[in-house]
């Protein structure tokens, strides 16, 4: 499932290409048609991102809602002379002067008002790219909880965003075991986290792509091969089961949490012991 910088990033390429011009909107899949024919015609106004939701903005208070699930794509073009015929299930097509954007799989494509956007935005936790996010609203609902911290962090009502791979690399980085409780972090621990989290985030949204290791760990720093994999990026434990870790050489465990993959360094990451237990 694409994390939050990939949203940021789509709204940025659709804001660029539409924003401020007519567009002709329409469903060559047939499923959003009736939705689609309430905005075609009218000026794109813009498009912005709140974790893995995205909202494309109409006049009358109209925006259309995109999460992408899974399988979801939303591929922007520009720079064309001719819209090319659609290929494949097309939910979702945006065509403006010299550029057009068609939606595929995705698992949500609605038409909400802007308190249909605004209830979404509520059930959501801060988004660390956003400049007004609340970090408080993720801590508290932290400190709060006894569930594991590689839990929470994917929780989308705590931090909005964050995926599998934020989450990896984010524990790794701050040395904390993924089944750690929550309610056992200090606020300390917790702000250098959430400030990590904007700067990484932020680079994504700059680069496409993620990226975790410092410059020590570096394939050019280490001398090591870049690595090879579907989802890019130099990481330190997201996907790396099996293979020695790139600061204590401990081999990468991996486990599974809530449906999802765990990945973590047993020397870097130790298990959590409380000290009121010892």
């Amino acid at each position: 499932m694409p994390e939050g910088h990939t949203l940021h990033r789509l709204a940025g390429e659709l804001s660029a290409a539409f924003a401020g011009r007519v567009v002709r909107v329409g469903s060559p899949q047939g499923r959003f048609a009736d939705s689609a024919a309430l905005v075609d015609g009218s000026v794109l106004e813009g498009a912005e991102a709140w974790g893995k939701h995205l909202f494309v903005g109409f006049p009358g208070d109209r925006f259309v809602h995109v999460h992408l699930g899974l399988y979801g794509t939303f591929d922007v073009r520009t720079g064309v002379d001719e819209v090319p015929e659609p290929v494949g299930q097309v939910r979702l097509r945006i065509v403006g002067p010299g550029a057009y954007a068609d939606l595929r799989g995705a698992t949500t494509c609605e038409l909400v008002t802007g308190a249909g956007r605004d209830a979404v935005v509520a059930r959501s936790g801060p988004d660390p790219i956003r400049p007004d996010a609340d970090p408080a609203l993720a801590w508290e609902r932290i400190r709060r909880s006894r569930a594991p911290i590689g839990g929470l962090l994917m929780d989308q009502a705590v931090l909005a965003g964050v995926g599998n791979v934020y989450r990896a690399e984010l524990l790794f980085r701050h040395r904390l075991h993924p089944l750690r409780p929550g309610n056992t972090l200090r606020a300390g621990q917790f702000a250098a986290m959430w400030g990590d989290l904007v700067a990484l985030m932020a680079a994504g949204v700059r680069t496409g792509r993620i990226d975790t290791v410092r410059p020590e760990h570096t394939p050019e720093a280490m001398g090591r091969p870049p690595r090879v994999d579907d989802h890019g990026g130099e990481v330190y434990v997201y996907r790396r089961t099996g293979q020695p870790c790139h600061v204590c050489g401990a081999t990468i465990r991996t486990g599974v949490l809530q449906g999802r993959n765990l990945f973590w360094c047993p020397q870097c990451q130790r298990t959590f012991r409380s000290r009121a237990l010892q």
